[in-house]
């Protein structure tokens, strides 16, 4: 008798509750790949937290973009500043309504819309640590086949509990 586990349902993007914040990141993600990277929304990092955009370049270069879809949002939050030792580009990704002169110089800034967005300042590199480095990519890269397998067998049971590759929680998203 085999034993199959039920589909769970993957936790949906912190910007879920937000429309803003959910067109600022189809933005980001259309201009990331036009730029020649491929993304992975909501990738849990090995400090616990949850990116909302992670970017690998065709170079192995990575980058972290924090989706901020007004003032409030900005200012309730700080957790981005932990970033920075998991990436070696930060950015804010924001809304063109949404004052650009809140964000601090120390990260890079793109305006998007549902549509696509723009780079309007470049990040300071700071290069990971070739450790670090590899055990984001792999991350990354584990993350993203994960989530194709989740795709193509949803029933299929799982390896192991996604906490590492999806945050807190695994796919089902942190317990409330």
């Amino acid at each position: 008798m085999s034993h199959v586990q039920e589909p769970s349902v993957p936790v949906a993007p912190t910007w879920a509750r937000s429309a803003t914040a959910a067109a600022v990141a189809r933005g980001t993600t259309r201009l990331l790949q036009a730029l020649g990277c491929t993304t992975l929304c909501e990738l849990g990092l090995p400090s616990g937290r949850r990116a909302d955009i992670v970017a690998l370049g065709r170079t192995g270069e990575l980058w972290i973009v924090e989706v901020k879809s007004s003032i409030a949002d900005f200012q309730a939050d700080n957790k981005w500043r932990d970033y920075h030792r998991h990436c070696d580009r930060l950015f804010f990704a924001t809304a063109p309504e949404v004052p650009l002169t809140i964000f601090p110089e120390t990260a890079g800034l793109i305006v998007a819309d549902r549509f696509g967005g723009q780079l309007v300042r470049e990040a300071p590199e700071h290069r990971l640590p070739a450790a670090t480095r590899r055990a984001m990519t792999l991350r990354f890269v584990r993350a993203a086949a994960h989530r194709l397998q989740a795709l193509l067998d949803p029933t299929a049971p799982a390896g192991e509990s996604g906490a590492d590759l999806f945050g807190p929680g695994g796919l089902e998203g942190p317990a409330i």
